[in-house]
């Protein structure tokens, strides 16, 4: 064989070997690029992680008070409110002041800043945990026992803040002193250990509300890089187009998922003293059937949208700007 037919014959099977590489990439390209986020990110429990989890947490739920107080009036007083977001508002005001709609906020913008920074930071640091102990496969299932884990951690510490909010908004004079006036009445009322006693609500809005959102929002991330190859978009502007999408999808489906158990966890805690989960899931089927657990939907899918949209958006800038991958990336 001369030269040049060789040269021919090694650069068509380079050309090949090049081709076949690129096919198996992409076809691996959700599974890799998730594995790639892990990698390229740091040490399991790296602050960052927490940081950027409680600055979105606090700072979205806290500019989204007056919608959850509309929400939590709703599934508190259903006989008086329930007529539409505008109108539930007006009668909102209307009876309590205009001032009723930021009641709550201080404990809100703290205890959810502790929250996130859990949530988001327990979740990301057993995410490659599980993966090293356990070597699954399936990364989908180390994301999922992740954010259950991290969900109920955080619920722990949510509890008698969230308590405190929910008696606050949904009793007229159960507080003026917003977080501290609300724990120290908690407190003293209940004792640290009873003030805890209602976890079991907590936990029947707080997981499937973690596991729909960080979950779907990764998986949405991830599929959504791997297809990069169909939008000619530039690297910086696509970026933020995989960060807003895959932030309110996720945010659709944490409402949807946590919204029965969000209902449950109004009516236990409005009283004054929590209610056995099983007894408030009758009690609300038995007044009004399935519908009952749609109570406040309305209110809340603009809330939790609002909240969830911007929460993801936050957290994945923060997670860039402390020299940490996107999210999918």
């Amino acid at each position: 064989m001369g030269i040049a037919p060789a040269a021919i014959v090694l650069t068509s099977l380079a050309d090949s070997s090049i081709a076949s590489e690129d096919t198996n990439l992409h076809l691996n390209s959700l599974q890799s690029g998730y594995s790639n986020s892990i990698n390229r990110s740091t040490e399991i429990g790296d602050y960052r992680f927490f940081i950027a989890g409680g600055s979105c947490a606090a700072i979205s739920h806290g500019i989204t008070t007056p919608l959850d107080v509309i929400k939590t009036k709703v599934q508190a007083e259903p006989e008086k409110f329930g007529k539409g977001l505008v109108l539930d508002a007006s009668g909102i005001i209307q009876e309590y002041g205009p001032s009723v709609l930021f009641k709550g906020i201080i404990p809100t913008f703290v205890g959810y800043g502790i929250e996130g920074a859990l949530k988001f930071g327990v979740y990301e640091a057993l995410k490659p945990a599980f993966i090293s102990i356990f070597s699954f496969e399936n990364l989908t299932i180390s994301s999922l026992f992740a954010s259950i884990i991290s969900g109920s951690v955080a619920s722990i510490v949510l509890c008698p803040i969230e308590k405190a909010r929910i008696k606050t908004v949904v009793k007229k004079d159960y507080s003026k002193g917003f977080l501290l006036g609300g724990l120290q009445r908690l407190l003293g009322e209940e004792g640290l250990l009873p003030s805890l006693s209602g976890i079991g609500p907590m936990l029947t809005k707080q997981i499937p509300y973690t596991i729909a959102k960080q979950v779907s929002f990764d998986a949405i991330a991830t599929f959504l890089y791997s297809q990069s190859y169909h939008f000619f978009i530039p690297n910086e502007e696509f970026k933020a187009f995989v960060s807003i999408s895959s932030a309110f999808l996720a945010s659709i489906c944490a409402c949807v998922a946590s919204h029965p158990g969000d209902v449950i966890l109004t009516e236990c805690y409005g009283n004054d003293h929590v209610r056995e989960v099983d007894k408030v899931i009758r009690t609300i089927y038995n007044a009004d059937g399935i519908d009952g657990f749609t109570r406040g939907f309305n209110a809340r899918v603009y809330h939790v949208s609002t909240i969830v949209t911007a929460q993801l958006i936050i957290y994945d800038t923060i997670k860039q700007l402390l020299g940490l991958p996107a999210t999918g990336r």
